[in-house]
């Protein structure tokens, strides 16, 4: 259908609601004059009869004096910050109201529930167009507002199709007014939505431009724009706000997380239909008769790793079929643990409980040896080697809800074949033998950006089939990730083939030991001769010229960022030395000062070179931030 007007577009979406068990009335009809009055002015934005009427039925045994109560504090939160307000009341959203009175002299506590997220059609769905909301200084009328037992949850502006001088960033910058001239309508809010009849995108009302993404899809994640490449906004009405879904997505793939700011992360499309998708495959695998292969995520680089992996862990600790199960999070590098982790800390909301981070071999031990239930662990897989005086890694648990959640499954996740010490005789294991014999009744599942496959190296071997695939094209088609180009500047270091299964050999003794980083370091001498070759001083002098002027030509007509990785911690801190011999003013001692910095794992008892780079999990993170500033100099 092609739209004529903004007026025919708001029409046709109404209609889409109905057609998926929508109820609907008019903004007018609401207002305090209106013929279906439920507004006792134009400040309100709660329809507190309908909020009355589901906390009755949702909480039947709760007295008509704490439902009025409650109701007085559900309708005014009075919590200052837009974004901390929003955070609080999603937790009531989704955990409940909490309350307390007195019964028998005894006062008790618990929580209203405001959504009833096992039977959909037991809530009240409701959408209102042209709603009429006086702010302090303005009067602000959106365009579509959704509500679900009398809350609103989600608020789409649309912009005129048939107007070639408008688009739905116009729509984007009207969100923005509207969050300023009448706060209290996002207070609830769970999902913003912009179109143009062409186009439509989703966001959360923390999210800037580059946040708001297409939903591309109704029910398979495999089934993209069912409806046609230009019917964005019928897809994701009947995808998104179809019932179980927006309840699924409220209670399960919303997070925020806190780092100077609140930040609202939501999921999108292919994060949401994976994590359900993954949810029933651990189930189905963990069952007595499983093959304990709960698959592989295959999602590219950038597409939201994190997120997904916060958002299983909520749904699999909530899954009643697995009975209170462990998580294992599993990195094989302690800067990926640590990032990881950081993500879970702040995702208390869809968690409901804290991660625990395993400091060392003995303490990963201690947190798994014969625990009964429940808990979040995280560990680098290095942790699973087996002592000195060990055979084989004892077995930690014979439990079989325990679901162990590989990151970048593809590097130290295989090699259970055996092979002989040079040294000592000994036929020794790789680090995943350990880590299956430590638990040895557990489901696996791996995400990954990039599979590989090769002699006993094979994900789907490992870990079973594909729950999920996201590769680097959908993601660029989506505008999750940009497009990566290769330009060759200087000639390769190569390697013969028939060398390399010897040196991952030798690359999984050292990863062994990466929690001793100065004994790493130590082991990376039998690679010298060729970090020698990579980080000569004439090629590093040649490199360090030619990514300056690369770089400076480049921001002439493309202004970005820059980041080089290296083979190694001492080639990243000599080169580092080239570039500010060339540029002495980007450099800076002060970690929030500067236009170059290295980034590394260190210790405080580092060589000379690299102790200027030496930073704390803080600065890191500082890095991290301005890096993703676009106007710091970074």
């Amino acid at each position: 259908m092609t739209f004529l007007s903004e007026d025919d577009l708001e029409i046709e979406s109404l209609n889409w609601f109905k057609e998926i068990g929508y109820s609907y009335i008019h903004g007018k009809d609401l207002a305090p004059d209106g013929i279906s009055s439920e507004r006792k002015d134009f400040r309100e934005i709660f329809l507190i009869e309908r909020i009355k009427t589901t906390l009755k039925t949702l909480n039947p045994d709760i007295s008509e004096k704490v439902i009025e109560a409650a109701l007085v504090k559900i309708s005014n939160p009075n919590i200052p910050g837009l974004l901390s307000s929003n955070r609080n009341f999603h937790e009531w959203m989704v955990k409940g109201f909490p309350v307390t009175f007195l019964e028998d002299n005894q006062e008790i506590g618990l929580r209203l529930k405001l959504f009833d997220f096992d039977n959909p059609d037991k809530n009240d769905w409701l959408v209102v167009n042209q709603l009429a909301i006086h702010g302090a200084k303005h009067n602000r009328r959106p365009d579509v507002v959704v509500y679900i037992n009398g809350i609103p949850i989600a608020v789409i502006e649309l912009k005129n199709p048939a107007n070639p001088k408008t688009d739905i960033w116009d729509a984007f910058n009207q969100l923005k007014t509207y969050k300023v001239d009448i706060p209290d309508l996002f207070t609830p809010n769970v999902l913003l939505v912009i179109s143009d009849g062409t186009y439509a995108k989703v966001g959360s009302i923390s999210a800037d431009e580059e946040r708001f993404q297409q939903w591309r899809v109704i029910e398979k994640e495999q089934d993209l724009d069912p409806l046609g490449k230009f019917k964005q906004l019928e897809t994701l009405v009947r995808g998104l706000f179809d019932k179980k879904r927006l309840l699924d997505f409220i209670r399960s793939f919303c997070i925020y997380e806190e780092g100077g700011e609140i930040i609202k992360k939501i999921a999108a499309y292919h994060q949401f239909h994976a994590v359900n998708t993954a949810v029933e495959r651990v189930i189905e695998a963990s069952k007595p008769d499983g093959d304990r292969k709960g698959g592989v995520i295959w999602h590219t680089q950038g597409a939201g790793k994190s997120i997904e992996m916060a958002c299983l862990a909520g749904k699999l600790l909530s899954d009643k079929r697995l009975q209170n199960p462990t998580l294992v999070l599993v990195t094989d590098r302690q800067d990926l643990d640590g990032q990881l982790f950081g993500v879970f800390a702040g995702s208390g909301n869809i968690l409901g409980e804290k991660p625990r981070q395993a400091e060392s071999r003995q303490d990963l031990r201690d947190l798994l040896n014969n625990r009964p239930s429940g808990g979040i662990i995280f560990t680098t897989i290095q942790k699973f080697a087996t002592e000195k005086d060990e055979k084989i890694f004892p077995t930690l648990t014979n439990r079989k809800n325990i679901v162990v959640i590989c990151d970048e499954a593809h590097r130290t996740q295989y090699g259970f074949k055996g092979r002989i010490d040079a040294k000592t005789g000994e036929v020794k294991y790789g680090l995943a033998k350990g880590l299956r014999d430590g638990l040895p009744n557990a489901t696996f599942l791996a995400f990954t950006g990039t599979p590989i496959s090769q002699d006993d190296r094979d994900t789907q071997a490992v870990f079973g089939h594909y729950v999920s695939i996201y590769d680097i094209q959908q993601a660029v088609d989506d505008g999750a990730t940009v497009p990566i180009y290769y330009e060759s500047r200087l000639a390769k270091l190569d390697i013969k083939s028939s060398a390399l299964p010897k040196i991952d050999s030798k690359v999984e003794d050292i990863f062994e030991d990466e929690d001793d980083i100065s004994s790493t370091e130590k082991e990376k001498g039998r690679w010298a001769a060729l970090e020698a070759l990579v980080g000569a001083e004439p090629r590093l002098t040649q490199i360090a010229k030619d990514l300056i002027a690369h770089y400076e030509q480049r921001s002439k007509t493309q202004p970005g960022k820059a980041l080089i990785v290296g083979m190694s911690r001492e080639i990243c801190a000599r080169l580092y030395n080239e570039i500010i011999e060339l540029k002495p003013d980007w450099h800076d001692e002060d970690h929030m000062k500067g236009s170059v910095k290295v980034v590394m794992t260190a210790s405080a008892s580092e060589s000379q070179l690299l102790q200027p780079h030496h930073t704390s999990k803080q600065q890191k993170k500082d890095l991290e931030n301005r890096f993703k500033d676009p106007n710091d100099p970074l």
